[in-house]
């Protein structure tokens, strides 16, 4: 008991002692090119955030331990993305100046936070509570951020300042900035940016047509950025860039942060507390949604409640090892199961090859350009901008391309916080709307069979004495009185029916409300002369129905199906369907 206990707390103890020497080949190839690609990622995305390049670095390797000894996914990549790294600079901005001691220590603060969130969750098994997060408001919410995260690059693109909270603003500031770019910086931004998007897509066909393996042809064009990037420090350092003006990373710590414990200040706790819920959530879902497409490539099961405590012990190693928010990464998950990653231990090889690259080589990006940062950024980014699930959205639900293409304009508009949590009322409102005005048929019999169908959709023969009426949703507070109008309103519209049977295979739950407008209904009905009859009531309903006064109050019986309820309540009809038949 203890062995399994220990094992659910820490899944490294379930995969460790079966760890073989093929296993750490296959893992220890897949960390090199996966810290390869995370280098120039960590280190623009803590320039997204708004932090020294270093706190990317460091937030690489940490965490990745972290998640190895309590995630439950074999291949997740965790380290800075670019949509948590936006967050984080929004909310970190909004209580500390960019560059100031204040500003890192808000930062190391909010991942804390985040940390802390997620382990709560975890613990209390609220998984589900991401779900919340409808596809199209996070579709649309990663699409505007991307928009936005690549429009906040302009000022190290243009090697001028352009401020902005919103696209409009950020847009505008930058056109009126366009004499006074720097072009030496503009060149190289742009040269950057085509050369990573022509790297992408055309990169592994490419090194293919000049006879490279598919294997090695994909290795080589998954670090084409460290390529970009080498060439870039090597052009502004023979050129002597950085005294024309190009703005450079800069020296470099060549040391492993100090473990420092978050500060406990609880006003900015609880300023910060709200932004990191909702970095906890976002985080989670991308991570989620990732590590379970690819799980299922393997057959494997990925535990959502376990991945919160990963992503918890993650964030809460960046808060203590000086790094910033951390989640799932898209990119560098996919590259490292292509590659052939097998267990967690990549990462932590991963971890280690970054260490040793902070330990090391931190004076090799002494010379490397903002601007192709910048452009790393953007060329990642761009991608996520996801016009085809708009398009989806649009042709399958107006009420959902209304709520994503609202979630896209405040994001864009007023900014990642406001415009996510605006989303996500715009989902549960629509949800309620929907579960409060549910779909409600009146059903008949289809000749010869025992198959009840909505009257207006199929030729199907009905009673004059029994209305057949069946509910598609559960019955609660929001719904109930409505339902029970409808259903009484349909009786009473026809003088000869004496029997209503509500058809009851779509509901799942009967709250306390609607208990008590049943019993309601039950009473109208009688006074208009009908009684009120249940088929098909799924077990755990009437469960919960036998343990009330309603089966005794009710006025007519409980079916088993809808066909014997007519067949009791109206015989002639089921013999008029047989004979149409």
């Amino acid at each position: 008991m203890r062995q399994w206990s220990a094992a659910r707390l820490l899944p490294i103890l379930s995969w460790l002692p079966g760890y073989r020497r093929e296993d750490a080949a296959a893992d220890a190839v897949a960390a090199v090119i996966v810290a390869v690609m995370a280098i120039p990622q960590s280190l623009a995305y803590a320039m997204l955030a708004g932090l020294p390049p270093q706190a990317g670095l460091y937030a690489s390797i940490l965490p990745l331990i972290a998640y190895a000894l309590f995630g439950s996914s074999s291949v997740l990549s965790v380290g800075p993305v670019a949509v948590i790294s936006l967050l984080t600079a929004s909310a970190v901005g909004a209580v500390a100046d960019p560059g100031s001691p204040e500003y890192l220590t808000a930062t190391l603060v909010l991942a804390a936070a985040v940390g802390a969130v997620l382990l709560l969750m975890g613990a209390l098994r609220l998984g589900w509570v991401a779900n919340y997060l409808s596809y199209p408001v996070l579709s649309g919410f990663i699409s505007a951020s991307a928009i936005l995260i690549a429009s906040s690059q302009l000022t190290h693109v243009l090697g001028v300042p352009v401020r902005g909270d919103g696209l409009v603003e950020l847009l505008g500031n930058a056109l009126r900035q366009l004499p006074q770019a720097h072009w030496p910086t503009v060149l190289l931004a742009v040269a950057a940016i085509v050369s990573l998007a022509a790297a992408h897509r055309y990169g592994k066909t490419l090194l293919q047509a000049l006879g490279l393996r598919a294997g090695l042809a994909g290795l080589l064009s998954s670090a084409s950025s460290v390529v970009v990037v080498l060439l870039a420090i090597a052009i502004v350092a023979a050129a002597d860039l950085a005294e024309a003006g190009v703005a450079i990373v800069g020296s470099i710590p060549r040391a492993l942060p100090p473990l420092t414990m978050p500060v406990l200040e609880p006003a900015l706790w609880r300023e910060l507390l709200p932004v990191a819920v909702m970095i906890a959530l976002i985080g989670f879902v991308q991570s989620i949604s990732m590590a379970q497409m690819l799980a299922a490539k393997r057959r494997e099961r990925v535990e959502a409640n376990r991945e919160l405590l990963g992503l918890g012990a993650a964030n809460l190693a960046a808060a203590i090892s000086g790094g910033l928010p951390v989640t799932g990464g898209v990119a560098r998950s996919v590259v490292g199961f292509a590659i052939g990653a097998r267990t967690p231990m990549a990462g932590v090889f991963s971890a280690v090859g970054v260490a040793l690259v902070v330990l090391y080589l931190t004076p090799l990006f002494h010379y490397l350009p903002r601007a192709v940062l910048a452009a790393i950024i953007i060329v990642a980014v761009l991608p996520l901008v996801d016009l085809r699930a708009i398009r989806r959205t649009f042709i399958y639900s107006k009420a959902d391309f209304m709520a994503m293409a609202f979630t896209i304009a405040m994001v864009l508009l007023a900014g990642v916080e406001i415009g996510v949590m605006i989303g996500v009322g715009l989902s549960i409102g629509q949800f309620l709307w929907k579960t409060s005005h549910p779909h409600v048929a009146v059903v008949g019999l289809v000749p010869g069979t025992e198959h009840f169908r909505n009257v207006r959709r199929h030729t199907v023969i009905t009673s004059p004495h029994v209305l057949s009426v069946r509910i598609d949703e559960s019955l609660y507070f929001a719904n109930a009185r409505h339902l029970a109008d409808v259903i009484y309103d349909e009786a009473v519209q026809q003088p000869t029916v004496r029997h209503v049977v509500l058809m009851c295979t779509g509901i799942n739950h009967i709250d306390a409300s609607a208990l008590e407008s049943l019993d309601e209904l039950v009473l109208r009905l009688a006074d208009a002369g009908v009684k009120l009859h249940l088929a098909e009531v799924k077990g755990p309903v009437m469960d919960r129905l036998e343990r009330s006064e309603f089966p005794s109050r009710l006025t007519g019986r409980v079916f088993l199906t809808q066909y014997q309820a007519l067949t009791e309540l109206d015989a002639s009809v089921v013999a008029q369907a047989k004979a149409a038949s």
